[in-house]
Formats: structure tokens, sequence, C-alpha cells
């Protein structure tokens, strides 16, 4: 055993994430640490996200506890994949996803917690968005531009 499982059978704190949907229906918790943290840029994550990429957080032993709002929370896998999202059915927010076998899949934007770990890898760049490239050279705004 190392430390870390000593010190987490001593009593002391596992790492600990809060999370929930942007209406606030589900509420959940993560215990445990992430494995890895990537940045998908399949065309599956693009529609997904409407974004360019998805960022979600990856985990074989972390543990996920549901405090609100499980029966909001559903699950769409693509046919003939292994592509799966898991959402509240109320406001369409990304939760986490259990259906493959021991692998928890947290989207990091529905954290509320801070993520502490920086992104692994960027995945799946053949099919990044051809825009992609140039957000280095866009302008940034802290609020709305006016």
């Amino acid at each position: 055993l190392c430390v870390r499982h000593l010190q987490a059978m001593d009593g002391n704190p596992m790492t600990k994430h809060v999370g929930s949907c942007l209406c606030g229906t589900v509420r959940f918790e993560v215990h445990g640490d992430f494995d890895s943290f990537y940045l998908c840029h399949c065309e599956y994550c693009q529609k997904d996200t409407g974004s360019a990429h998805a960022a979600n957080l990856f985990s074989q032993s972390a543990k996920l506890t549901w405090l609100a709002g499980v029966d909001a929370v559903t699950s769409f896998t693509l046919p003939g994949t292994r592509h799966n999202k898991s959402f509240c059915r109320s406001c369409g927010s990304a939760l986490p996803s259990t259906q493959l076998t021991d692998l928890l899949v947290v989207p990091a934007g529905c954290l509320d917690t801070e993520v502490s770990v920086l992104p692994t890898a960027h995945i799946f760049t053949s099919s990044r968005a051809v825009w992609y490239a140039a957000i280095g050279d866009v302008p940034e705004f802290e609020g709305l531009p006016e």
C-alpha cells in the first residue's frame, strides 16, 4: 500500500469534488482522484458539446455519489460506438457517466470545485475544428464585449 492509501484508511479525507447541472436539479460528489484529463476533438464530442472539444476527466477508482436529482439524469449512447453522454433532462447540462464498465467519466465543466490537474493531452486532433488553430490570436475580454 502506498502512503495515500494508508492516509485514506486512517480516516484522512480523499480528494472530493462536488458538481451540479446548470439548473441545479442534479448534484453529485466524486470521491477519489482522476487518472487523466483529455480534451477530445473527435467529431462526436464536437457535436455533443457544440464546441471545439470536450473536456473530460477519467477515473478507474473514484466513486460517484448522486446527492440530488438522479431521476433527472439520462444518457445517450451513439449506436454502433462507445460514445456516450449523460446529461440533465431538465437543462441539458453534461453530467458524469458510468456507462463504461469500471470507468467514471466526468465533464470538467460540471464540477463546482476547482480542477487541480492540467489536461493530459489533446486527443483525436485529426478531427480538430479548422477554426481552432486561430484561437490564440483572438482578442480576450473578461466579460461580454461592449
